[in-house]
């Protein structure tokens, strides 16, 4: 019983292969593919968007690498005087540190959240100009479907590029 419904699967999904591929091909689909993280990398607005997010953060980064050298400083006073200070001394300066670390650890994570958000709001500020664009390309050259993500695609069908050099010509 179960090679007879297992041959009688095989006849039909040859039958229906045999029936279907033919109409496939004659249709002529035209079919394209981006790489939207080369749109997001390569493409001039994405490197404007991270040269206007790296100088908006800079200051932050300064404040860690300021707080970070702070922290590292006094762990090296606090190990250096351990013997010679009192012990109230060295309890008030190892809360001082205690304080310090969650400071700079909570502003870490300030920092983080904000850079997400922001880049997230270039990326989709981006992705609405590119979007744009490749409806553009798909009705100007005809093309049927316009995929982006694949686990293979010919270089033939790629359009990156020619998004990438139109999102930079744009304005």
């Amino acid at each position: 019983m179960k090679l007879n419904l297992l041959n009688i699967l095989k006849l039909s999904t040859l039958l229906l292969t045999l029936g279907v591929y033919p109409s496939i091909q004659a249709a002529d689909i035209k079919i394209g593919y981006i790489d939207s993280e080369r749109i997001n990398r390569d493409s001039a607005p994405a490197e404007q968007a991270s040269k206007r997010l790296e100088k908006e953060f800079q200051p932050r980064v300064l404040e860690l690498q300021k707080l970070d050298n702070q922290i590292k400083s006094q762990q090296s006073q606090l190990e250096k005087d351990a013997l010679t200070v009192t012990e109230s001394d060295r309890r008030k300066r190892e809360t001082d540190l205690s304080r310090l670390i969650v400071d700079f650890q909570r502003k870490q994570r300030e920092y983080t959240e904000d850079l997400n958000l922001r880049r997230n709001q270039e990326l989709s500020g981006l992705l609405e100009k590119a979007n744009k664009i490749i409806k553009q390309i798909a009705e100007t050259d005809k093309y049927d479907i316009i995929f982006q993500e694949a686990v293979y695609r010919s270089a033939r069908v790629d359009i990156t590029d020619r998004v990438i050099k139109a999102l930079s010509e744009s304005k």
